[in-house]
């Protein structure tokens, strides 16, 4: 096995990156040459080890979100090949698994490639390490020598922030509060990676009108973050997922995305996505296999409807379906929302006919007051629609 510190005086960090990349057993993380630049700070081993010592870390004292960080940083240089990651939980249950450090890094180094990543640029770190979007900001920068700026993982993560950022990752609840409170902000941000959520039309009509380069991710934990990137506004705009460098797609029986990813993966992942293959690098995302809907022998796709739906409805919802003697399966649509009055059910209704096909009709419309979600804040619709089933069915 191969250590970074017997090769540190002969190569480049760059060419360091490529062989990270290249080769399979190459484990460039023994704690004593890891550093991290941070807030402008450049923290060797010993200041990552004891931060409170410099104050950008905190001691026992510190928020929760410092804590996980420093946390996560002491987890990346001890001696195990592993991390500990937890998944999100928002298609199945909540669940830990082990990600090799290795192939972290060779995420980070594809991602990197893909986005011209240049040693000293600005990398905005608002999400937090519990998760693996989190944890992969650090691993970047520690890859690219990104400067990483720290901010709290609130609503508006630019807040406090009046310098350019050359690279950010966000959900779509943060973009959305930064049109809200202080739109002006984006001029800082070259580019902008939105994951952990769909990106309505509503919010990606929005894009359109910043000079930030936005772009939607797909991915999963398994997956290291993500391993396709789809371009939403200006001349990158696209219906295309595009895989990042040597990931191959595919489909199986069932018309499922596969993704072969060696660099990231032993086992091919075999994911529940229903997709449009374009070829073995691009993909149009449909839905996921288990929202399918068969009403009346027809298969509906919920995430399609919702789509439709997006212009018309301003609160959160979603398309389900219901147990139904005479169509097997109904299609319903959950708002969440207080109960609204019949006059404006019935004209919502009316737009529905106008814009949905018949088998593509909600048979019946419920109200939610808060819909169940991830810690992460993706909506449980199987949480949420067995909220409805205790109290309207």
């Amino acid at each position: 096995m191969l250590h970074f510190h017997s090769l540190k005086s002969c190569i480049t960090f760059s060419q360091l990156r490529e062989l990270c990349y290249l080769h399979p057993y190459f484990m460039p993380f023994d704690r004593r040459y890891v550093s991290l630049l941070m807030n402008g700070i450049n923290y060797t081993d010993e200041k990552l080890v004891a931060p409170s010592s410099v104050g950008i870390l905190p001691n026992e004292s510190g928020a929760d979100w410092q804590q996980r960080l420093h946390q996560f940083i002491m987890d990346w240089m001890d001696k195990k090949e592993v991390v500990t990651v937890q998944t999100s939980g928002s298609t199945g249950k909540p669940k830990q698994i082990e990600l090799a450090k290795e192939r972290m890094m060779k995420s980070a180094f594809m991602t990197g490639k893909y986005f011209g990543f240049k040693s000293g640029q600005t990398a905005l770190l608002c999400l937090p390490c519990d998760y693996i979007a989190g944890k992969m900001m650090v691993v970047r920068s520690i890859m690219w020598g990104l400067d990483l700026q720290l901010v709290p993982p609130t609503g508006n993560p630019m807040a406090t922030i009046n310098q350019p950022i050359d690279f950010a990752a966000m959900v779509p609840l943060q973009v959305l509060t930064i049109f809200e409170q202080s739109p002006e902000k984006f001029k800082l941000i070259k580019k902008l990676i939105i994951g952990g959520g769909k990106v309505d039309a509503q919010l990606q009509a929005k894009l359109q009108t910043i000079p930030t380069e936005c772009y939607a991710t797909y991915g999963m934990t398994e997956t290291i973050t993500h391993v396709a990137i789809k371009g939403l506004n200006g001349k990158h705009q696209t219906n295309y997922f595009q895989g990042l460098s040597s990931i191959q797609f595919a489909v199986d029986n069932r018309g499922c995305l596969t993704i072969h990813a060696p660099q990231l993966s032993q086992e091919l992942v075999v994911t529940n996505d229903i997709i449009d293959l374009k070829n073995s690098q691009q993909f149009e995302w449909l839905g996921r296999i288990d929202n399918v809907i068969n009403t009346g022998g027809v298969k509906v796709f919920p995430e399609k409807i919702e789509a439709k739906l997006e212009k018309i409805i301003d609160s959160r919802f979603f398309i389900t379906s219901f147990e139904d003697k005479k169509l097997e399966n109904k299609v319903a649509l959950i708002i969440e929302s207080g109960n609204w009055i019949e006059e404006k059910i019935n004209a919502l209704k009316l737009d529905l006919k106008q814009v949905l096909s018949k088998f593509e009709q909600p048979k019946a419309i419920y109200f939610v007051a808060q819909f169940e979600e991830t810690p992460t804040k993706k909506i449980q619709r199987q949480r949420t629609k067995e909220k409805v089933e205790r109290f309207n069915l």
